[in-house]
């Protein structure tokens, strides 16, 4: 099969398109010929070599989410044929022993992941566990399915398992045209939250207005605390949904109401954050908030839910797989809205 693989750190000189042994599936996987994947920023990290997974080994095909058509069944599998359409989680957890990527579900340690630490959908045949498959509806297209996985399932356990948002409160997301923040908005106003979202263009605040959410400004040229009060008649935000990290921190702090809190679930700016005032932090009883790796039973769950909601699928883009490269400079350059699509 074709695959677009690298084996050092580096940049997109180091991308290989080219031959590689299709993948064999265990008693309890499935193989699945790719009909789309989905970028995501770690696949530019990794290959930079800025930071990568505990576990990670060269050489290594990015790309965790993966839809496509299932091609061969491993003996084991008895509730997946060949011929169904898929779309796949991407975390290792909760894998069968007698699976070929069985024991890397360690939550935190060496959480595997399909693209993340080992082979994943740069590829025309991707390596999945038969239990981590999930129907996509016939009406659904792989490039549809492939916005899914890695998106919102990192934004329903972050406003939700770990944030605990309910219908009623006011989060402030960051972001907004990151994959996470389009799939984050929409969650969140699906269950009955107010959105107020923050981007780096005015282009992309008026397209997160069009996803939903009640205001948005820039949090280049605007201050995002006295953006959050305003519109909060003073009183702060419930909930700040935080990925972008060292950048926005301190001024997302004091965006925060009385007994509010700040789920983070990135650090695409940078690692270290300063906290400005821990006076404001303790008096007003505001809670940070690691959100930490998904559960296997949340996947189905915020999948039915995709499937049967009205979800805008936001695709800035599709790719060939051989033009990975020029697909990952976009994304690094942040020249994007929504989700970027490659495809074998």
């Amino acid at each position: 099969m074709k695959a677009m693989l690298y084996n050092e750190p580096g940049g997109p000189e180091v991308l290989q398109y080219t031959d590689v042994a299709d993948p064999e599936p265990g008693a309890a996987d499935v193989i699945v010929d790719v009909g789309a994947t989905s970028l995501n920023r770690l696949d530019v990290v990794q290959r930079n070599g800025w930071f990568q997974m505990p576990g990670f080994e060269y050489p290594h095909i990015a790309g965790m989410d993966v839809a496509g058509t299932v091609s061969a069944i491993g003996s084991e599998v008895t509730d997946v044929a060949i011929g169904d359409r898929v779309v796949v989680d991407p975390s290792l957890a909760g894998v069968a022993e007698s699976s070929k990527l069985a024991g890397r579900g360690d939550l935190f340690g060496e959480l595997g992941i399909i693209g993340g630490t080992v082979n994943g959908g740069y590829a025309e045949k991707c390596l999945v566990p038969g239990s981590h498959v999930y129907a996509i509806p016939d009406n659904m297209s792989f490039a549809h399915a492939a916005t899914f996985p890695t998106a919102y399932l990192t934004a329903a356990h972050a406003l939700f398992t770990v944030g605990g948002l309910t219908e009623g409160e006011t989060v402030m997301i960051h972001a907004a045209g990151s994959g996470v923040s389009t799939a984050a908005i929409q969650l969140a106003t699906n269950a009955g939250a107010t959105v107020l979202a923050t981007a780096g263009t005015d282009d992309k605040c008026e397209r997160a207005l069009a996803l939903g959410a009640a205001q948005a400004c820039n949090n280049r040229t605007e201050d995002v605390t006295a953006f959050a009060r305003q519109h909060t008649q003073g009183a702060g935000v419930n909930m700040v949904f935080d990925h972008v990290g060292t950048a926005l921190f301190g001024a997302s702090l004091f965006a925060i109401g009385v007994g509010g809190r700040l789920v983070n679930c990135g650090n695409s700016s940078g690692d270290e954050a300063t906290i400005p005032s821990l006076g404001y932090l303790f008096h007003s009883g505001i809670k940070i908030l690691g959100s930490d790796p998904y559960r296997p039973e949340e996947f189905g769950p915020v999948w039915d839910t995709f499937c049967g909601g009205d979800f805008e699928v936001v695709i800035d883009s599709e790719f060939a797989l051989e033009d990975a490269a020029e697909a990952q400079a976009k994304m690094l350059a942040s020249d994007f809205f929504g989700k970027i699509i490659l495809k074998p």
